[in-house]
């Protein structure tokens, strides 16, 4: 069986939180494991889900040295900078 061990939790981004208090959402916060007796890590992203006005699942990674976009989101398949995202949300303006 697969055993793992939580190394850090990821907490929301503050400018994202920001950005979405308008609307309903809900955020489930992200963690870093250790899959025992092996040197792998699973990564599970920050999730943003806005479930008013519009349906926008936004998924927060940990950043890394080579990727300077940390941001998906499912509903468009694609990656975003924080600045991109906040400029998204502020199109969505109900």
């Amino acid at each position: 069986m697969l055993e793992f061990k939580t190394m850090e939790t990821l907490k929301p981004n503050n400018e994202i939180l920001e950005a979405i208090k308008n609307y309903t959402y809900k955020v489930k916060k992200g963690t870093v494991k250790h899959l025992l007796h092996t040197n792998l890590q699973v990564i599970e992203p920050t999730e943003y889900q806005i479930t008013y006005p519009t349906t926008l699942t936004i998924l927060e990674y940990k950043i890394n040295e080579i990727s300077n976009k940390p941001f998906f989101i499912k509903e468009h398949n694609q990656k975003y900078s924080l600045s991109e995202i906040t400029q998204i949300l502020k199109k969505l303006k109900f």
